[in-house]
């Protein structure tokens, strides 16, 4: 019933925005559940809790403030962090145009409010009605709530948010009305799986046929991931081209079991977590050995897809270390013979 509620709210309640999907945490009167702190990103701006002072400091950087109420044991916490925070877009237009402050809803650390009044982070918390995690405040210059995030938002909703209070859109429209016009698509909330890459169990110690290796780390909830499978890896030179790797697809967030190219047994979001992924979709690429020769993180439009492909497989990455100088000249290349290279296609 609670979500039902709050997606109403959702489309009715500007600007304290209620929840758009089933983010509800716990209320201040609950005792907490299931403790465990999830790591949060090193951007989140390390404050204080001054306040009005970070407001502030967020404008004179032409940024705006935001303050994210969590709790430890919030799988609603965890996911903001894990599939919102590991899109590079999002992480991009977040740092760019907003300071994050993490304010813990039942700690004891002391924070200055908005009238230069010392209390706690619980208090705080409950001074302005927190009662669900995460919850998140975007203030304005004046620390007014502009937008007011209960409860966990999928990505193509966060992103939105994200860009109305960055681009200060509030001065133009609604965010309702934003929404309206912007229309952005939601995730399939699926990994594209295909017969053609390698099926568990994944021995990628003992692969035969002397082929170089994709391993190409995803989650569910990730429109760059659908985009990358149902368009860029469908072009018919970069198929081509993909057919002359050993490919492996992995939910960089799953327990799945697999064997490393060094032999090491362990499991998808263990072997991510030692790569240091930090963004969905990434490509990490081995040579026929096993031995990691190239990485790219995040999203890739076709020209730089294909490139990584090709600067392994022509083993152009052992006498060119630089990526771009590699495409560069194969741009030049390319322009000679009369053949435009559009970056963003």
């Amino acid at each position: 019933m609670m979500a039902r509620i709050l997606t109403v709210l959702f489309f009715l309640v500007q600007p304290a925005l209620g929840a758009g999907a089933s983010g509800e945490g716990d209320s201040l009167g609950e005792a907490m559940v299931n403790p465990g702190y999830h790591e949060q990103p090193a951007w989140f701006k390390q404050s204080f809790l001054d306040i009005r002072e970070d407001i502030e400091e967020a404008s004179k950087g032409g940024r705006r403030l935001v303050l994210y109420f969590y709790q430890d044991g919030c799988p609603y916490c965890k996911k903001l962090l894990e599939i919102n925070f590991s899109q590079k877009d999002i992480v991009d237009k977040t740092r760019q145009g907003l300071d994050v402050i993490a304010i813990n809803m039942w700690g004891d650390r002391e924070v200055i409010d908005f009238d230069g009044q010392p209390t706690t982070e619980k208090n705080f918390a409950a001074d302005l009605k927190v009662n669900f995690t995460p919850t998140l405040l975007f203030l304005d210059e004046q620390g007014e709530v502009l937008m007011r995030l209960n409860g966990y938002y999928p990505p193509h909703k966060f992103v939105t948010v994200v860009d109305f209070v960055a681009q200060r859109k509030e001065k133009e429209m609604s965010f309702r009305d934003y929404w309206a016009r912007v229309s952005p698509p939601a995730a399939s909330g699926k990994l594209h799986t295909d017969g053609a890459y390698l099926q568990p169990p994944y021995r990628l110690a003992e692969r035969r046929g002397g082929k170089p290796l994709l391993v190409l780390f995803e989650q569910k909830d990730c429109p760059p991931c659908d985009e990358l499978h149902l368009d860029i890896l469908k072009r018919e030179q970069i198929a081509k081209t993909l057919e002359r790797f050993d490919v492996v697809l992995l939910d960089m967030w799953s327990e799945t079991p697999l064997q490393t190219p060094d032999g090491t047994d362990t499991t998808a979001l263990d072997w991510s977590k030692q790569l240091n992924i930090q963004y969905a979709p990434s490509m990490v690429l081995f040579d026929e050995a096993g031995q990691e020769v190239f990485r790219r993180e995040a999203y890739l439009k076709a020209f730089h897809t294909q490139g990584s492909m090709d600067y392994v497989l022509s083993g152009a990455y052992k006498s060119e270390p630089s990526f771009q100088r590699y495409l560069q000249e194969r741009v030049t290349e390319l322009e000679a013979q009369g053949i435009h290279v559009d970056l963003m296609e």
